[in-house]
C-alpha cells in the first residue's frame, strides 16, 4: 500500500550536521532504507521538512520508516495511506454512495 511519510525536522541536530559536513552522508543513507517512490525537501512551520512516497506491505514496517528519522535528526512523522487516481477508481465509490443513501 502506497502511503504518505510527512517529517519535520527541528533545527537541531540538524544544524550540527550540516555545519560538520555529516549531513551529506546522513540524508542519503535515511533514503536509502526507506526507498521512496518520491521525496520532497520543504518547509514545514518554520522547520525543515520532508515529504516521501513509500510503499510498505503491512503496518509493522512503519517503524522501520520512522526510527532513523527520530534516530538520526529528531524529528516528527507523520504516515497517511494514499491513493492514485487509479487507485480512487478501483474503489467503487457508485455502490458504496448506494448502500447509504
Amino acid at each position: 500500500m502506497r502511503m504518505l511519510v510527512n517529517v519535520r525536522i527541528p533545527h537541531e541536530p540538524f544544524n550540527t550536521y550540516v555545519r560538520d559536513g555529516s549531513i551529506a552522508e546522513r540524508i542519503p543513507r535515511v533514503l536509502a532504507e526507506s526507498k521512496p517512490e518520491a521525496v520532497y525537501f520543504t518547509e514545514q512551520s518554520g522547520h525543515r521538512g520532508a515529504v516521501l512516497i513509500v510503499n510498505v506491505e503491512s503496518a509493522s514496517h512503519i517503524p522501520a520508516l520512522a526510527e532513523p528519522w527520530f534516530l538520526q535528526f529528531n524529528a516528527d512523522c507523520e504516515f497517511r495511506i494514499v491513493m492514485s487516481s487509479e487507485d480512487l477508481q478501483k474503489a467503487g465509490l457508485a455502490e458504496i454512495g448506494a448502500q447509504w443513501k
